[in-house]
């Protein structure tokens, strides 16, 4: 079973960048810009003011989530890919890149906007319902929560796209934290925005 599989250790990802700056061609592939472009098109505000992306890479999405957030906090688990995106966002004061390791480690500030975009499989359910649970802390009233990954099963991931998205399906609906917003199924990807009530 997929569940049994634990969260995927930094040392995966360090061992994928090290044969590839962009091993999953954020910067060329036309799946990538359609779904960023999705992506974009979801955000319900024009402006956030503090943004945190979780699982940014090489800062693709990033540099295009810059001019709509006052404050972005963007974070990977994996050294290797935030060199490049610092290089990448370096003309951004407002921008900040950082290496942190969610769950375990979150940051402790508000934030108006959450996007976990391609991560979510990679950890196991235990520490994904935690990573949830700080999430929904976190993120202001009236606050949007953005997921979107790739559904086919991928045989190393722990979880699905699909089994990502119920859990915060789950937390969604009256007397819930949660209420569904907007929800997209394309060929290979899902994306579901949230806002916190």
């Amino acid at each position: 079973m997929s569940d049994e599989k634990g969260t995927l250790p930094e040392d995966y990802f360090n061992d994928v960048y090290r044969n590839s700056n962009d091993p999953w061609n954020f910067e060329t592939s036309e799946y990538e810009s359609k779904k960023y472009l999705a992506t974009l098109n979801a955000l319900t505000k024009d402006h956030y003011k503090s943004a945190f992306e979780i699982g940014c890479s090489i800062g693709v999405l990033t540099e295009m989530l810059a001019p709509r957030c006052a404050s972005l906090l963007a974070v990977d688990a994996a050294e290797a890919p935030l060199v490049l995106a610092r290089r990448r966002l370096k003309e951004f004061a407002h921008v900040t890149v950082e290496k942190m390791a969610v769950p375990e480690q979150f940051p402790e500030e508000e934030f108006d906007l959450i996007i976990l975009s391609e991560v979510g499989y990679y950890f196991a359910m235990p520490d994904l319902k935690k990573l949830q649970a700080k999430m929904l802390q976190y993120l202001t009233k009236g606050g949007q929560l953005l997921l979107i990954h790739w559904t086919p099963e991928v045989h190393d991931y722990p979880l699905t796209g699909d089994q990502v998205h119920e859990v915060f399906i789950s937390a969604s609906g009256p007397s819930q934290p949660l209420k569904l917003l907007h929800s997209v199924r394309a060929e290979t990807y899902r994306l579901d925005s949230f806002e916190k009530q």
